[in-house]
């Protein structure tokens, strides 16, 4: 009995990397790169402006989770199951994804995966995140194929949802905020979408 579950817990971490890992992920995002280990160079004048680089955080715990979502965590971030939380959350940090865009400048992302997936890419399992609110403050953030339990107030640019859904309302702090925001036809936000101050 132990040695099947090590076996399938192994076979399960595997799939997760296969989710967090690769290139471009199969919603022709740009997206799910192996980073390496490496923090970028900190502006000594604006530290608010340090990129970092990073492979994903495979997380199967809230602490885990947490700790990933913070200016020192990850890029992407990848759950291995549901995770539920009676506090608050922000996600902080301005993150790089290990690739350069065709001026050859690095690509900014940071990715919530509420999901694993096989070798062809295809979705395995889907979670959801719950907690009373989750504040967007990393650029060129997403969540994507799962669910999103609670108030979601995006305060940058350019967010979105993949293939995701969000059980609760959508504030934007800024006009811009809304007006950058995009969701795909598989994604869904059963909650109102406005400006609010937090």
């Amino acid at each position: 009995m132990k040695k099947t579950f090590i076996l399938l817990l192994i076979v399960s971490l595997i799939f997760a990397f296969a989710g967090c890992g690769g290139n471009d992920d199969k919603d022709g995002n740009e997206g799910d790169g192996n980073g390496t280990t490496t923090e970028g160079a900190i502006d000594e004048e604006d530290p608010e402006q340090t990129d970092t680089e990073t492979t994903a955080s495979i997380v199967d715990e809230e602490a885990a989770f947490k700790s990933a979502i913070s200016s020192q965590g990850t890029w992407i971030i990848c759950t291995l199951k549901d995770l539920s939380f009676d506090e608050d959350l922000v996600l902080e940090g301005n993150f790089i994804n290990g690739k350069k865009d065709e001026a050859g400048k690095d690509i900014v992302q940071r990715k919530i995966a509420l999901y694993t997936q096989d070798e062809n890419r295809t979705v395995t399992n889907r979670f959801t995140l719950k907690a009373p609110k989750l504040t967007i403050n990393s650029p060129m953030a997403s969540i994507q194929h799962g669910t999103f339990t609670g108030d979601l107030y995006v305060s940058q640019d350019n967010f979105k949802l993949v293939d995701a859904k969000v059980d609760g309302n959508v504030y934007f702090t800024t006009e811009t905020a809304k007006s950058t925001f995009t969701m795909d036809e598989t994604s869904s936000v059963t909650g109102k979408q406005e400006v609010k101050t937090q």
